[in-house]
């Protein structure tokens, strides 16, 4: 069964080209435009694995990170921060977020599928 992955980006575009890598190496793939819908989607579609855009509406993909690393039922989620905030801050403040990769915008496609095929088999 295909591993199902939510990507969170408030810039479709962004999202539907990551949709589109992802579903090319055999992964299901659902979206959410903000932070409240990926909260309701990761309720309802139990996804393997996040990618998350720190940028998003309320709450933002800190806030995110962290509301699901602090509740039992989502904390074993792995949970990559992608994002153009790439200061030494914002890495601080995703690695405080409790995510489990931070990747910034460029990103190079082979080491963010090679980033989420590591993070799916520990999962097993």
């Amino acid at each position: 069964m295909p591993k199902k992955i939510l990507v969170v980006d408030d810039e479709v575009d962004i999202a539907n080209m990551v949709q589109m890598r992802l579903e090319s190496q055999g992964y299901t793939v659902i979206q959410a435009n903000d932070g409240e819908a990926a909260l309701d989607k990761i309720k309802k579609e139990n996804p393997d694995l996040v990618l998350l855009d720190v940028m998003v509406p309320p709450p933002n993909g800190f806030q995110l990170c962290r509301m699901l690393k602090d509740e039992p039922l989502y904390r074993n989620i792995p949970i990559i921060l992608l994002t153009a905030k790439s200061t030494e801050s914002d890495k601080f403040w995703g690695q405080e977020s409790g995510a489990d990769e931070y990747v910034t915008k460029p990103y190079d496609a082979a080491d963010l599928l090679k980033k989420i095929k590591k993070l799916l088999e520990k999962q097993k």
